[in-house]
């Protein structure tokens, strides 16, 4: 149940983390600050972005290596196409924008954010998975402690209303 629990929740952590970069903080450095302010900022921020995706997904691999293979291999691509992204795309996409190769950066740019947007589906999908398969765990486990005591206050309640 720990290894299960911890599992989800480095899941979820993985699944938000990655939203909120993608969809809030980057778009929003767009939109707050001029292009050559936020360009910068965002070249030192994807490292760590990165960084951050390849260590949540080895976590969630080694929690979903005890519960499921699949899901356990999709973390590992999750890390493995991250290395990838952060030691080889990035350095390309920061290449390119030095060069002033506009139509390569947007290419190069494209395969990062198709990536990014496969590693947030893909984590989505585990988290499913994950949440799934503990709900079924938890169908013929007994009911919980706090509603046997409530169960039970209530019964005696009402028995001591029909005697008198």
């Amino acid at each position: 149940m720990i290894v299960t629990s911890a599992t989800l929740l480095v899941t979820a952590l993985l699944f938000g983390g990655m939203t909120l970069y993608s969809f809030g903080f980057a778009a929003f450095v767009f939109t707050a600050l001029p292009a050559e302010t936020a360009g910068p900022l965002i070249r030192k921020a994807f490292p760590h972005f990165y960084l951050f995706v390849i260590a949540a997904s080895l976590a969630a691999a080694i929690g979903t290596g005890f519960l499921d293979v699949v899901s356990c291999v999709v973390m590992v691509l999750i890390a493995a196409s991250a290395i990838f992204a952060r030691q080889v795309l990035m350095p390309m996409i920061n290449a390119a924008t030095d060069a002033g190769e506009t139509k390569r950066f947007k290419v190069l740019h494209g395969a990062s954010v198709i990536i990014t947007l496969a590693h947030i589906i893909a984590s989505a999908a585990v988290l499913i998975r994950l949440a799934v398969a503990g709900v079924a765990d938890y169908s013929d486990a007994p009911e919980p402690l706090c509603s046997m005591r409530a169960a039970q206050t209530f019964d005696t309640l009402d028995s001591g209303r029909s005697a008198s």
